[in-house]
């Protein structure tokens, strides 16, 4: 059953990497890259002012502790445990991967840090924001975009893509429910003594 599993991947893989044209290998690249969404994060970071204003900073390192363990648990733990490489390092898919620039990531890719940290993010903006339903539909269409590009840019798998999307998401689902619990707690002391005055 895992054998199948894993050549359907490698068949998803080839399926989307295939499709490739030259003017997109460089567009795929800039998509793929952290800092070309910098615009992007600063816009998230000025409605999070915008709306919580002085609340902010808690949210703010809500959403750095998704991002970290998402991040460290797809590399730190994941990558060396299952140790599969990477669709540019499968020695059986030599000749048919569409490479952009040489670039090949590390030796390892399950599961994609990109796809944790993006789906990571947007799964916790979305409960943030969820009041705002314009809000969930374009945070995970950014994060399918810039996943999407690890396969074009053939470094990952679409299993690798799926598992640290949810990975990502875990993560974010905890670090929202953890930055919920402390408001509603610190919340309640500050209540509770006036609560007592006005008895």
């Amino acid at each position: 059953m895992l054998d199948q599993l894993i050549e359907l991947d490698k068949q998803l893989f080839l399926f989307f990497n295939s499709h490739h044209t030259t003017w997109l290998d460089g567009t795929m690249v800039l998509l793929s890259r952290t800092e070309f969404w910098i615009p992007l994060h600063v816009l998230i970071l000025w409605k999070i002012v915008k709306v919580y204003q002085r609340k902010s900073i808690p949210i703010l390192i809500a959403i750095g502790v998704t991002i970290v363990l998402s991040d460290q648990i797809t590399t730190s733990l994941m990558k060396p445990f299952f140790e599969r490489p990477r669709p540019s390092h499968e020695p059986s898919l030599d000749g048919l991967v569409h490479i952009v620039n040489n670039y090949r990531g590390g030796l390892f890719g399950f599961a994609s840090s990109h796809a944790a940290n993006t789906f990571g993010t947007a799964l916790f903006l979305t409960l943030l924001f969820r009041a705002s339903k314009t809000w969930m539909p374009w945070l995970f269409v950014w994060a399918g975009l810039v996943s999407y590009t690890r396969i074009y840019l053939g470094v990952h798998y679409p299993g690798d893509i799926v598992a640290g999307a949810l990975t990502g998401m875990l993560c974010a689902w905890l670090s929202f429910a953890a930055y919920r619990r402390i408001q509603t707690s610190l919340e309640k002391r500050k209540a509770s003594p006036r609560s007592e005055e006005a008895s």
